[in-house]
């Protein structure tokens, strides 16, 4: 969540690739190849050029179905969530599953489970639920409790002293006490903060990816966020050696560097889900902002392309013109048609996003991240900016093929010689191809 939120975050806890093929970025991590766990094996079959390695998503294709009642666990469901709401009353929870929302990330202690299932949704609380599909533990406890194993007083920001003695630290402590808290069984997860993507040491952070749940994420909101820029925060992107100019840190290629952090730090067989903010998620200051439409969409296939396997929606505006809890259901503007769209984008393309990585059969040169997709015998290459001017960028695939579908754009391009082109209009831009006609790659 966000800084001045605290005061709401003791309250919510009271309530209970490299992803990609040839991925490109400043980022100082160094990111292992194959980081869902699973040894990527060369493929040997002829229908696959040499030096192409599939590899599996983050967890496998199965990961859900291990848990008590889990997510679904079929290739068409991709987790669409939204961060802290109310499921009271029917029309509410239509509205939600309207926009493409499938999943309810933290829900208020009231909420009417029965009807979240009822209504083809699914639910992850803090409190244990006979109807939810998992466990959230502690939100951002990286931030408020530290990296420490002190004792926990029970109290949240906003209560009194947190650890004892007060100026320790007891993230640790928290995230083990809320653990055993959980229901046997069913799937936990935490979303962490700038502690585990910017302050603590890899040692620390990894302990709180690793340790305590079987799904996690981090939020930072490069676009609204009024401190990210600094050498202290998203300084991480140059080694925290300056500040962060305004183009290079209001840009939507960051949403993919915060998952890939988190991917890093995991090193396991788990998936890593991400957040985007939909609203304006601090009060007003100078350079604190609301999120526009091209600007969500954009964050979130940025993370998609970086391997995550769920998105999450932060839903609550504390300044802007919308001040509400409830950002997708109140305020207009163009969020809510901007969630909408997206979500039928990953609805549609849910098989896509589920299937194996193809890595090495694509290189792109340009101000492009992308990865590559193997699905039902057609290669997709799913692609962003990642400079603020955006710019041309150069595909080359070794699958071969005749021409590159740009998937919801009514537009086809030429494939000569494994080749082909496009523009990226700014730092926005997303382009989604599938490859097609006289591929070597299977399609």
């Amino acid at each position: 969540m966000k800084k001045n939120a605290a005061a709401a975050l003791g309250a919510l806890a009271l309530l209970g690739f490299l992803g990609a093929v040839a991925v490109s970025g400043a980022a100082p991590i160094s990111f292992h190849g194959n980081q869902s766990g699973e040894t990527a094996q060369p493929l040997i079959t002829p229908s696959h050029p040499a030096g192409t390695t599939l590899r599996n998503i983050d967890g496998g294709a199965a990961f859900y179905a291990q848990f008590t009642n889990p997510l679904p666990g079929t290739e068409d469901y991709f987790p669409v969530g939204v961060w802290f709401e109310s499921a009271l009353e029917k029309d509410y929870v239509a509205k939600d599953a309207a926009a493409g929302l499938n999943v309810y990330v933290v829900l208020t202690p009231d909420s009417d489970l029965e009807l979240v299932r009822n209504s083809h949704m699914y639910a992850i609380p803090t409190f244990p639920a006979a109807r939810a599909s998992g466990f959230a533990l502690g939100d951002e406890v990286d931030m408020w409790a530290g990296g420490g194993d002190a004792i926990w007083t029970g109290r949240y920001p906003g209560e009194g002293p947190i650890c004892e003695p007060e100026q320790a630290k007891c993230g640790h402590t928290v995230q083990r006490r809320l653990k055993a808290e959980a229901p046997p069984g069913v799937m936990k997860y935490a979303n962490y903060g700038k502690g585990v993507t910017f302050w603590l040491g890899d040692d620390q952070a990894r302990t709180f990816i690793n340790d305590y749940q079987d799904v996690a994420s981090a939020d930072n909101y490069w676009f609204t966020d009024p401190n990210i820029c600094a050498i202290s925060e998203g300084g991480a992107l140059n080694g925290h050696l300056r500040d962060l100019t305004e183009e290079e840190c209001r840009l939507a290629a960051n949403y993919g560097w915060t998952v890939e952090r988190v991917r890093e730090l995991a090193g396991k067989d788990s998936p890593v889900w991400a957040f985007v903010e939909v609203g304006h998620p601090f009060e007003d200051a100078p350079s604190a902002r609301t999120i526009t439409g091209p600007q969500i969409r954009a964050a979130v296939w940025s993370s998609l392309i970086h391997g995550a396997r769920g998105i999450v929606y932060f839903n609550h505006s504390f300044g802007g013109t919308c001040v509400t809890q409830h950002v997708l259901r109140d305020c207009p503007g163009d969020a809510r048609p901007a969630v909408t769209a997206v979500n039928r984008q990953i609805k549609e393309l849910a098989p896509v996003l589920n299937a194996p990585f193809l890595d090495g059969a694509v290189t792109g040169t340009g101000p492009v991240d992308h990865a590559t997709k193997l699905h039902d015998g057609k290669l997709y290459i799913l692609s962003a900016a990642n400079k603020h001017t955006g710019g041309q960028a150069e595909f080359h695939t070794s699958c071969g093929g005749s021409s590159a579908v740009v998937i919801d754009e009514n537009r086809t391009l030429s494939v000569t010689d494994g080749k082909f082109t496009d523009t990226f209009a700014d730092g926005n831009a997303v382009h989604l191809y599938r490859i097609e006609g006289g591929g070597s790659c299977g399609f």
